[in-house]
C-alpha cells in the first residue's frame, strides 16, 4: 500500500519488482530502497529491485536503514538530496514504511514545522510523535 506524505513523496512496505512498471505508469521516477538485503530473501535483494525499476524506466537508489543508523544525519540528508533532486514522484519504501517516514521527518527538520510533519505522517499511518524535540 502506497501512502502520500507529500505530494511527490510516498512510503510503503516493501513492494514486490513486478510493482515497478505500475509505478512508472503512475508518474514515478524514483525508488528508494530503505531495507537492507539482510531482512529479505534474495529474490528481494535490492539488485533484484535495481534491475526492475531500471527496466521500468525508473531511478533506484538504495539507503538501507537498521535501528542503529536510522537517526543519522548523513542518512536524512541522503534521503532528502534523492528527493530533491527527482524528476517526478519518488517512492521509498521499507518493511512497513516506517523507517522510510522517519528518515524523511529528519531531513525535513527546519525545512517544515514539526507539526506539519507529524501530522503528514499521521495521516498516512506512521507516528512520529516520538521525533517532535528533533523536529524543531
Amino acid at each position: 500500500m502506497v501512502r502520500p506524505l507529500t505530494e511527490n513523496y510516498f512510503v510503503s512496505p516493501q513492494i514486490l519488482p513486478e510493482a515497478m512498471a505500475q509505478l512508472a505508469e503512475h508518474g514515478f521516477t524514483d525508488v528508494i530502497c530503505n531495507r537492507p538485503d539482510s531482512e529479505i530473501g534474495p529474490e528481494l535483494h535490492h539488485d533484484v529491485m535495481k534491475g526492475a525499476a531500471e527496466a521500468a524506466g525508473l531511478m533506484f537508489h538504495f539507503l538501507p536503514l537498521v535501528h542503529q543508523s536510522l537517526l543519522e544525519t548523513s542518512n536524512s540528508e541522503r534521503q532528502r538530496d534523492i528527493i530533491e533532486a527527482a524528476k517526478g514522484k519518488v517512492l521509498a519504501y521499507c518493511a512497513s514504511g516506517n523507517r522510510s517516514s522517519v528518515v524523511w521527518a529528519l531531513g525535513q527538520a527546519g525545512v517544515r514545522p514539526a507539526n506539519e510533519i507529524i501530522d503528514a505522517a499521521a495521516q498516512a499511518g506512521y507516528d512520529l510523535t516520538q521525533l517532535r524535540p528533533m523536529l524543531g
